[in-house]
């Protein structure tokens, strides 16, 4: 059976949705995807290590998985969650804010920091279009990645960078290390890069979309929540990222990531061409629009705007220790206690927002 070009799509609500992560897997045939034999990255999408809805990996995403999993025989020893650092977040912070960590206790999994793993110089054997020229001393990736199945866990939502944010992008997190950011200049071409790596590195993937609540705006932090009871997986990236696309209501072909991964042989990201299991989408429009927030636009204003000739001494010195700095203070002190905490308020009243709560009392 060709995986490439299936999505799996559930409509499901918060009293069910474990149970629908598990219609969702069944669906998708993931017994077909995943050797119950082989060591698995469950890499987790952590956009903020504060909580904030649609943001990163919901707890009832990773239980939903989870609970599949071990509970149809997959070897807890060979489930390794994971999900690195950036210069914004942390990750045992954020697995503990986003409420991970109760979860995969509960199901006799750890987790793991890729920043406490060994990372290695890999040489990729097929030419990659942006990231040798980013890192011309080598790509690093961490060790155990090499050979080893993985599951991504990434939400539906808007991103300033990319236009969109998914699968792929959820890869970004794991294969590259803390100094990412470099990457930001010429996103679109690191996306597909790293689809490139992954074909190589991993001998499946599957991806678990949440979005039951979907980040809308100046992702992937500072967005507006909106509860669409929508829950994705398939064994091609590319097909799950133009789906996610088509459902916020962009034409996924005219998102350069998502077009060149098509082109290029990489997943099937012609919506035409991609069969739907389950849910039918076709009356689905989310009416999303991609806004940048304060620091996106600030750091597309250095890289690629007007102020580009600030670049080399802004982003590429010591003195880059301020972009960090500038990024923390706006989100985390001021957008967030403010803007954010009001959002909060509003979506704590929601069914998500409830089944959140009842989380929070693992």
């Amino acid at each position: 059976m060709n995986k490439m070009g299936r999505v799996a799509v559930i409509k499901t609500d918060s009293v069910d949705v474990l149970a629908d992560y598990r219609k969702l897997l069944e669906l998708i045939n993931y017994k077909s995807i995943l050797d119950f034999g082989k060591e698995t990255i469950v890499k987790l999408n952590l956009s903020w290590t504060k909580y904030f809805p649609a943001c990163s990996s919901q707890p009832w995403q990773v239980e939903g998985v989870a609970k599949t999993l071990v509970e149809d025989g997959f070897p807890v020893d060979l489930l390794v969650p994971v999900e690195n650092k950036t210069v914004v977040t942390d990750p045992i912070k954020g697995a503990a804010n986003n409420l991970w960590l109760p979860v995969l206790k509960k199901y006799g999994l750890g987790f793991t920091p890729l920043t406490k793993v060994e990372w290695v110089v890999y040489d990729f054997k097929e030419k990659l279009l942006k990231l040798n020229d980013i890192f011309p001393e080598g790509i690093q990736i961490p060790k155990m990645y090499i050979g080893k199945q993985i599951v991504h866990l990434p939400t539906v939502k808007t991103h300033g960078h990319s236009t969109t944010t998914g699968a792929i992008k959820n890869s970004f997190g794991g294969l590259l290390k803390e100094v990412r950011h470099y990457a930001h200049k010429y996103m679109h071409e690191v996306l597909v890069d790293l689809m490139i790596m992954q074909k190589e590195l991993h001998p499946s993937i599957l991806a678990v979309m949440d979005g039951t609540v979907c980040g809308d705006g100046a992702g992937p932090r500072t967005m507006t929540p909106h509860s669409k009871n929508i829950i994705l997986a398939s064994a091609d990236s590319v097909a799950i990222d133009s789906i996610a696309a088509k459902l916020m209501g962009f034409d996924p072909l005219s998102i350069p990531y998502i077009r060149m991964c098509h082109e290029r042989g990489l997943g099937i990201g012609d919506p035409s061409k991609i069969e739907i299991l389950g849910y039918d989408i076709s009356g689905e429009n989310f009416g999303f629009q991609t806004k940048r927030s304060f620091v996106i636009w600030g750091d597309q204003l250095l890289r690629k705007g007007s102020l580009r000739f600030l670049e080399k001494i802004a982003l590429h010195s010591p003195l880059v220790v301020w972009a960090p700095l500038a990024s923390n203070i706006y989100h985390d002190w001021l957008w967030y206690p403010t803007v954010g905490k009001g959002i909060i308020r509003k979506y704590s009243k929601t069914e998500w927002g409830q089944l959140f709560q009842k989380y929070q009392k693992y």
